[in-house]
C-alpha cells in the first residue's frame, strides 16, 4: 500500500497511511483543520500528535510540535537510552512511581521497572507505544477524532482492565481540546497526560528566549532520582519562579502545583513568530521538561536534526508518586467510577 494514498472522509477530515507495525497492523494518520488554518495530525500509535500547524503573525503555518514522518522513526525512537515519547499519551501512570510499588487498601503491587529501580511513563511500553482504535472521526467547524484502548488486566503490573477514550478536537478560536475518559473492572491507579514538545518558532528551531509563565507558587521537591520527597518548595526567589515571563528554561524537569482550574496553568511566547499558546487543565500539576532524551541523534519530520532545547513539554497530569504519598491528590481509580481529565491548548497572535 503507497503513503500517498488519500481518502477524505467528511469536511476537514483527512485520513492516509502512515505505516504498518512489525506485528503487521496499519497505522494511519489523521489530518484535522479548521477555518483559521490550523491544523492538527494524529496517528494511532499512541495517539501521538505528529504534526500541530498554527498561522503566524506574518500568515505563515508554523508547526510547532516535533515529531517524525515516518512510523519506524517513532519506534526506533523508544529504543534510546531514555525515550522521548514525541506526542503520545502517557499511561497508566504519566511521571515516576518510586520503586514500581504501590499500595491500594494494604495491598501491594509491584509493577514493570525500567528507569533504574523506578517506574516511568507506564513501564516497558506503556500507552504511548500501544495501538489505539480510531473510534470516531468528526468533520464540521469543530473537527474531532476519538482513540480508544483497551489496557489488559495485570498490562505492566497495573491492577483491572482499563478502557480508555482520548478525544482531541479543534475548535474555530483555535484551541487543542484533549479529553480522557477512563474506566477500570478493578481499583487501579491513574494518571494520564499528553507528551508533546512545542516550540512556537517551529520545530526545527530552539525554545531558547521563547517567553515561559507557570500560574503557580509551589512545586514538588524531588530528590536525585526526580522522586518526589512529599515536600512542596514555594518558587518565590528560587529558580522555578515562572509568574510572571522570562526566558524559557534551558534545561528543567519538575512539576508545578496548580491550585484553580479555571485560570490558565501555564503559557508560552514567541516574539519571532507573534505566537501565543496558553495552557488549561483540571489535572493538579504541570510537569515543566525541557532538555533531553534527543541525544542529538534523532532526525525528525523534515530531515531536522533536534537537540536538547528543541522543544518544552506542558505535562498536565496527577503528581508523579502520588500513590505512594496520602497527602498528594489521590490518583486511586475505583471500580465502578470514571476518570475525567481535560487540557486545552489555546493559540492566538499577539
Amino acid at each position: 500500500m503507497e503513503k500517498s494514498n488519500i481518502s477524505y472522509f467528511t469536511p476537514n477530515c483527512v485520513t492516509k497511511l502512515f505505516g504498518t507495525l512489525p506485528n503487521g497492523k496499519v497505522v494511519e494518520s489523521y489530518t484535522l483543520s479548521n477555518g483559521k488554518g490550523m491544523e492538527a495530525t494524529f496517528i494511532n500509535y499512541g495517539a501521538t500528535i505528529t504534526s500541530l500547524k498554527i498561522v503566524d503573525a506574518k500568515g505563515q503555518p508554523v508547526d510547532v510540535v516535533l515529531g517524525f514522518n515516518d512510523i519506524d522513526d517513532y519506534i526506533d525512537s523508544f529504543n534510546l537510552p531514555s525515550a522521548p515519547y514525541f506526542g503520545s499519551v502517557i499511561g497508566r501512570y504519566a511521571g515516576r512511581i518510586n520503586n514500581g510499588t504501590f499500595s491500594i487498601d494494604g495491598e501491594q503491587h509491584e509493577l514493570n521497572k525500567n528507569h533504574g529501580i523506578h517506574t516511568l511513563h507506564g513501564g516497558n511500553r506503556g500507552f504511548g507505544r500501544a495501538f489505539w482504535k480510531m473510534k470516531q472521526l468528526q468533520g464540521g467547524s469543530s473537527p474531532s477524532i476519538k482513540f480508544s484502548y483497551t489496557s489488559p488486566d495485570g498490562e505492566e503490573n497495573f491492577p483491572g482492565e482499563l478502557k480508555i477514550t482520548v478525544t482531541y478536537r479543534l475548535t474555530e478560536n483555535n484551541e487543542l481540546l484533549v479529553k480522557y475518559k477512563a474506566e477500570s473492572t478493578k481499583d487501579t491507579v491513574l494518571s494520564l497526560t499528553q507528551h508533546s514538545y512545542f516550540n512556537l518558532d517551529g520545530h526545527s528551531q530552539t525554545v531558547a528566549g521563547q517567553k515561559l509563565v507557570v500560574n503557580a507558587d509551589k512545586v514538588l521537591e524531588v530528590n536525585q532520582d526526580s522522586i518526589p520527597t512529599g515536600k512542596f518548595i514555594d518558587v518565590k526567589d528560587t529558580e522555578f519562579d515562572y509568574n510572571s515571563a522570562v526566558d524559557a528554561p534551558l534545561s528543567i524537569d519538575r512539576s508545578f502545583v496548580l491550585e484553580n482550574d479555571t485560570e490558565p496553568a501555564a503559557s508560552l511566547y514567541s516574539e519571532k513568530t507573534g505566537l501565543k499558546m496558553t495552557v488549561y487543565t483540571n489535572q493538579p500539576s504541570v510537569h515543566i521538561y525541557v532538555g533531553g532524551n534527543c541525544f542529538d541523534s534523532l532526525r525528525g519530520k523534515d530531515g531536522v536534526s533536534y537537540h536538547t532545547t528543541s522543544g518544552i513539554c506542558f505535562e498536565t497530569q496527577n503528581y508523579p508518586d502520588a500513590p505512594n504519598h496520602a497527602h498528594f491528590p489521590s490518583a486511586v481509580l475505583r471500580k465502578g467510577e470514571v476518570y475525567r481529565r481535560s487540557t486545552k491548548f489555546a493559540f492566538e497572535v499577539l
